[in-house]
Order: C-alpha cells, then structure tokens, then sequence
C-alpha cells in the first residue's frame, strides 16, 4: 500500500511493537541488521527512519545514505540476505523513510555481531532478542513441510504433568526433572512447540514453556 502522512501518524501513535521500530538514524549495520532479521524471523515489520523513540519526527537528513546503510545492512550482515521494501512519505515537511521487511519463508535468518559471529534474533513486544537454541530449531523445521509426530512416552506425559500443576518450567529445570542432557531436553521441547502441544515464551530474562 502506497502510505500517506496519516499512516505514519497512526503508526507513531501506536507505539513501537512487534512489528515496528523506530530509528531516528541507522548508525550501525550491525545494530540495524538485528532488526531486520528480528522481523523475517517473525511476521515481518516496519522501520520507521526519521522518528525518534519517543516518537518525535525528525525526518531524515539523506534518505539515499539511509537506504545504503539499511540495504549493506540487509546484504552484507543478514545471512540469507534480505531485501528491504522503501517508501519515502513526506510528513509535516520532512522525510520518513519506511523501510519493510515481509516475514521470511526461508527462516531462520541470521545477523552478523560485532563478535563477527552470526546470531538469530527474534521479535518479542518492541525488541530484538537472541533466540535460544530451542527457537533456532523451531524456526528452521517451521520451513519443512512434513508433520512432526508425537510419541507420548513418559517424558512427555511427565512434562505436560508438571505443567498441570506448575503452569510453566524453563529446558533447564525439564532436564533436571528427568535427568536428561540438555540436548535431549530441548529436541523434546522443539517436538512439543512444533505440534502446537507447548508454547515458548522468550523474555530479556528468560525463556520458559507453558501447555498449549
């Protein structure tokens, strides 16, 4: 959809969110492809170039320097590369560029660090977070076709017991629970997430799973 002024008011007053961000200059294409890969791993997203986080336009200075730096960005520290969709609205005689990324079908997507060490990230509420290894596998099957079928042997009948009871538990404390290597746990729980029978939640703090 081809945006109007109006829209890009709309988005400010809704707030950063899931699928919006907003930079007031791309400073870092490190930082920035955090973003980008946050939202082709999730159901996509827009970055507003030109706000501010408290939501002030500032507009941009060189929308031409911008799109360099969020296509090198998109290139070169987004591993499979990205391609970014542009607008440029004119807004209270400013420019807001609107840069677009749609949700991916080749997931997960990965962002070079600046430990020169490639990392997926998701989106949780307004951030751009490291997923887990559990994440990591879930995205990556996300892709396949085929169904994941479920054998219900006691460690799983023992973790959906435990959830009946406590709500939620992290891989580290199902690991425990069974005395299972920390491997073993998570190929479980990527089964579990996949077939929709447990769901994970990502925080800063932590990660943890609760009944579907």
């Amino acid at each position: 959809m081809s945006l109007k002024p109006h829209h890009i008011k709309q988005f400010i007053f809704e707030g950063e969110h899931v699928s919006l961000d907003f930079k007031k200059t791309i400073t870092s294409c490190e930082k920035i492809a955090k973003t980008l890969v946050a939202f082709a791993n999730n159901k996509g997203g827009r970055l507003l170039v030109g706000v501010a986080d408290d939501g002030t336009i500032k507009g941009v200075k060189s929308e031409d320097e911008e799109k360099f730096m969020l296509t090198k960005a998109a290139h070169l520290f987004c591993r499979p590369t990205l391609e970014p969709i542009f607008e440029e609205v004119y807004i209270d005689d400013k420019i807001v560029l609107v840069a677009e990324i749609k949700e991916s079908n080749t997931k997960p997507h990965f962002a070079l660090g600046e430990d020169k060490k490639w990392w997926v990230y998701i989106r949780v509420k307004d951030k751009s977070l490291l997923a887990s290894k559990v994440v990591v596998d879930v995205l990556r099957r996300s892709n396949k076709a085929e169904g994941v079928l479920i054998e219900y042997s006691s460690k799983e009948r023992t973790l959906l017991e435990y959830l009946e009871e406590y709500e939620s538990i992290t891989a580290q404390q199902y690991s425990k629970l069974l005395n299972l290597s920390r491997r073993h746990a998570q190929r479980i729980l990527v089964n579990l997430v996949l077939s929709g029978v447990v769901k994970v939640h990502t925080t800063e703090k932590e990660e943890f799973y609760t009944a579907s």
